[in-house]
């Protein structure tokens, strides 16, 4: 970890490995490196769940929830159909609901479907997708973000959400899964209207930088266009090139509105309201560098892959959550986070869940845009990982 800034704010990179010792974990309870893929693990499985699994003909996967928690659990996904292929159960499987076309990128879903020799069912989501689905299903699996623990075992923590949820999955179904950290699957992307037409008209340029203002939470967690504008600023004159800075916000409720601000010394603003998650999962691997707040959108920035394989860094913004538990685990995606988002990573804790009051009340002015800028600089240099 490295300071970046003054009042405890300090940088976190996605390729760090969090030792065990340094936070508060629970045991695994076997050595995964020394298991063999498809050998069974040294604790007993869930013998009804592993029943009905192998019983089942068809998945469903269905998640209506929010679309940061989606994302995060989509390894508990991975590790449910890892582990039926393993045990050779043929299956089809299908995404429902507002994410099915995301989920479908990631490669889950494979294609052809298999033929269903069972009409039995299995659902596994979030609670109010496996709700929407009723009670027809053999087996439903919900995928609470608050319900796996940090795990540890062979010297190092897995603190993100698709560690603790792949890992979790592995403890119940009772074999070693395949998968190593990271456990995110990431998005495939291609070609797209919307995005070559932004292209067309020079908003794709040598210096492209995406920050994303959406979020469920204004009042805590918005950044604000203006400090992202400064943070963008200090960048280009860096460079000495024009920046153009993508402002990323949220559904205005009357669908998709693109705006352009007039120019500023260093840059050009485009505003982009209510932009679909599929076209901005194809929009952010053609930026150089995106920065945001703890929120979907940037989730899917870091887990959407452009053609060549390659993903632009992304910066995740921690006021108050956990910075670790709250990212993909990809090496890309990094945290700048405060002592409080620090201490809830250190103790594995949550302040809404454990009502925990802050000493002071952190909002997102905690992060000076210069010493955002630095990080980025660097970022883009290469001089950090």
């Amino acid at each position: 970890m490295t300071a970046v800034a003054p009042a405890g704010i300090r940088f976190h990179p996605g390729s760090l490995v969090v030792p065990a010792e340094a936070v508060h974990t629970t045991p695994l309870g076997y050595d995964r490196d020394g298991i063999p893929i498809g050998a069974p693990l040294p604790l007993a499985a869930s013998a009804e769940l592993v029943q009905r699994l192998s019983g089942c003909g068809e998945v469903v996967v269905a998640f209506e929830g929010k679309l940061g928690d989606t994302l995060l659990a989509l390894s508990g996904v991975r590790a449910v159909l890892d582990w039926l292929r393993l045990r050779s159960v043929r299956v089809a499987v299908r995404a429902v609901g507002p994410y099915a076309g995301l989920i479908a990128r990631t490669g889950l879903i494979p294609q052809p479907q298999a033929t269903a020799p069972s009409c039995w069912r299995a659902v596994i989501g979030d609670r109010a997708g496996v709700e929407a689905q009723g009670s027809t299903a053999t087996v439903s699996l919900v995928l609470d973000p608050a319900a796996p623990p940090c795990w540890s075992t062979d010297g190092r923590a897995h603190p993100d959400l698709p560690a603790r949820h792949y890992l979790a999955m592995e403890r119940r179904l009772g074999i070693r899964l395949p998968a190593m950290a990271p456990f995110a699957p990431t998005l495939a992307t291609g070609p797209n209207n919307l995005v070559e037409e932004l292209r067309s008209v020079g908003w794709l340029g040598d210096l492209n930088i995406a920050a994303i203002t959406a979020t469920s939470w204004p009042e805590r967690k918005d950044y604000t266009a203006q400090r992202y504008i400064t943070l963008a600023e200090h960048i280009a004159e860096a460079h000495q090139a024009q920046a153009r800075l993508l402002l990323i916000g949220g559904n205005p409720g009357d669908g998709l509105r693109i705006t352009a601000e007039a120019p500023k010394r260093h840059v050009q603003v485009l505003r982009l309201d209510g932009m679909l998650a599929d076209h901005l999962a194809d929009l952010f691997p053609h930026c150089h560098l995106i920065v945001g707040n703890d929120t979907g959108l940037t989730h899917l920035a870091a887990m959407a892959c452009g053609r060549s394989g390659g993903s632009p860094p992304v910066i995740g913004l921690y006021a108050r959550h956990s910075h670790s538990k709250w990212r993909t685990g990809l090496p890309h995606h990094h945290a700048v986070a405060t002592d409080l988002s620090n201490r809830m990573h250190q103790g594995d804790l949550c302040p809404v869940r454990d009502a925990i009051a802050p000493d002071t009340d952190v909002h997102m002015d905690a992060f000076p845009p210069t010493a955002l800028a630095q990080v980025g600089l660097e970022l883009l240099d290469g001089v950090r990982p």
